[in-house]
């Protein structure tokens, strides 16, 4: 439906596994972070790593002075376990993605369906990362992030990740009016829960329905009611405009979610102040 919609005009924006979908269908898109700012935010983590590794040292080294080697060979290896596994591992767990370099940087490591990661990802990206970053001067990891349409270096390729941007300016479409002489038929029509897909396009098509010459307005508008009309009973009044009915539903919606959530707000004020 939406390739036909392309087809016949304006490009309309399908939903894809990059992009994260809200209650009202609006597809959020986690933009990847550029190379530039990976390499920008590497850099702060790799020299507070490097920092960190050679004060841990110099401790170890006073403390383990008068031992023998073989005591001092074992604090070494804990001390690189820790420096490059443990510690890592444990600040993008507790803090969701973000180490002090992309903090620095406005960035953050999610899933590849956008979700938070878990202790797994980021156990698995320092893994790989000791190995890409350090063990190879960053070869593997500049390489793979080249050429990854998400910017992923071998570590987020391993653990499902990638790095997107937090700093992103979201600019939404107004929501949809209700059309005053559908208002009452609104009210009473029985609203089915639409998918996913179809109500994205719905809202694309009322935020762009401006721009489009009549007919193209005309056909696409009569295209996605065609679709909408098995979700809606009964049906709208007879030649009402496929661009009002879609408006109608949608704000129907919007309007009665609104309202569904508020009296659960108000019930869970209610169970508190209890």
């Amino acid at each position: 439906m939406l390739a036909a919609m392309s087809a016949s005009g304006p490009a309309f924006a399908s939903i894809t596994a990059d992009d994260h979908v809200t209650g009202e269908a609006v597809a959020l898109d986690l933009p990847p972070a550029s190379l530039g700012s990976r390499i920008g935010s590497g850099l702060i983590d790799v020299v507070v790593t490097v920092l960190l590794l050679i004060a841990t040292i110099v401790v170890l080294g006073i403390a383990v002075l008068q031992t023998d080697a073989a005591l001092a060979h074992v604090a070494m290896i804990a001390t690189m376990v820790t420096v490059f596994l443990v510690v890592p591992t444990t600040v993008e767990t507790l803090t969701r993605g973000r180490s002090l370099g992309k903090l620095v940087c406005g960035l953050r490591t999610v899933r590849d369906d956008a979700g938070p990661i878990s202790f797994q990802h980021a156990f698995v990206r320092a893994l790989v990362g000791f190995v890409e970053i350090y063990a190879f001067t960053g070869a593997p990891a500049f390489s793979s992030a080249l050429l990854s349409a998400k910017g992923k270096r071998l570590g987020d390729h391993a653990a499902g990740t990638y790095v997107v941007r937090e700093r992103v300016r979201l600019d939404l479409a107004p929501p949809a009016l209700m059309p005053p002489h559908l208002a009452a038929w609104a009210r009473s029509a029985d609203l089915a829960s639409l998918p996913t897909g179809l109500a994205l396009a719905v809202r694309q098509f009322l935020g762009r329905a401006a721009t489009l010459d009549p007919a193209t307005r005309h056909d696409l508008g009569s295209r996605l009611a065609a679709e909408l009309s098995p979700y809606v009973a009964p049906q709208p009044p007879p030649g009402t405009d496929p661009h009002d009915f879609l408006a109608a539903v949608i704000a129907a919606r919007r309007e009665r979610d609104t309202a569904r959530l508020t009296r659960e707000a108000a019930v869970r004020a209610r169970l508190v102040g209890e």
